[in-house]
């Protein structure tokens, strides 16, 4: 099934227990810290984790989603009703909204097509308002990353809030175009699962470019979840741009 890690309910439990809050987390909360009770699109919410730290911080959060089991996961979650939770794409999302769009967990690479991609930047930027921010993280395909998605690096123990054991791992089963297809395996106790996804590694040029061609204006680019400069940290491109 693709990318049956959000739309298969058994997998989304499996991504939740894999997923806590971490240091990529504190990085979207602290950029968008920087406006006070800021309206914020979360786009690509998942099952919301940031969406409600966000909305725990004291910010006005919108979490949209095209996957119906992850926001189902999401609105039984302590503290969802503090969210408005869409099930949806950006193609739903109101003009001049938000102060701020964050697309997380690599969201961006999801648009593998160049026009898929101008449109969602479109329409995020339309529902900015003048001056707002658009934050995302995207790999820095110099750093070759998926080459590490293979069935020995890759392979990890997830325990489940049942008390059972899934063992999870990764193969690359093509590379092409800066477009790179996977499968994700699940091996519960009595079944196994496989997730099918595609994403595309983008270059920062053509990250800016894309940016410059949706109306936005690129404010900074790190390579890290510390801040550091693009090539020093961690193998990311944390892209911050202004509409």
């Amino acid at each position: 099934m693709r990318d049956a890690e959000f739309n298969d309910p058994r997998l989304v439990t499996v991504y939740d227990a894999e997923y806590s809050w971490s240091r990529d987390d504190d990085f979207f909360l602290s950029v968008v810290g920087e406006t006070p009770a800021a309206r914020v699109l979360d786009l690509g919410c998942g099952t919301g984790r940031l969406a409600l730290g966000m909305a725990a911080a004291g910010h006005q959060v919108t979490g949209v989603d095209p996957a119906r089991a992850s926001i189902e996961a999401a609105r039984r979650k302590p503290g969802a009703e503090r969210v408005t939770w869409i099930e949806g794409t950006a193609e739903v999302l109101p003009e001049r909204s938000f102060d701020v769009v964050v697309m997380t967990s690599h969201v961006a690479q999801v648009f593998v097509d160049d026009d898929a991609w101008h449109r969602t930047l479109t329409a995020v930027g339309r529902s900015l308002v003048p001056g707002g921010r658009l934050v995302f993280d995207s790999r820095d395909p110099r750093d070759r990353g998926w080459e590490r998605w293979n069935p020995v690096d890759s392979r990890r123990q997830v325990s489940l809030p049942d008390g059972r054991e899934v063992e999870v791992w990764t193969e690359v089963t093509t590379v092409q175009d800066g477009a790179v297809s996977f499968a994700g395996h699940y091996s519960f106790p009595d079944e196994e699962l496989v997730s099918t996804s595609t994403l595309r590694f983008r270059s920062e040029d053509e990250l800016r470019a894309s940016l410059a061609a949706a109306g936005f204006t690129v404010e900074r680019i790190y390579g890290g979840w510390s801040r550091q400069a693009v090539g020093e940290g961690d193998g990311e491109f944390l892209v911050i741009a202004r509409t």
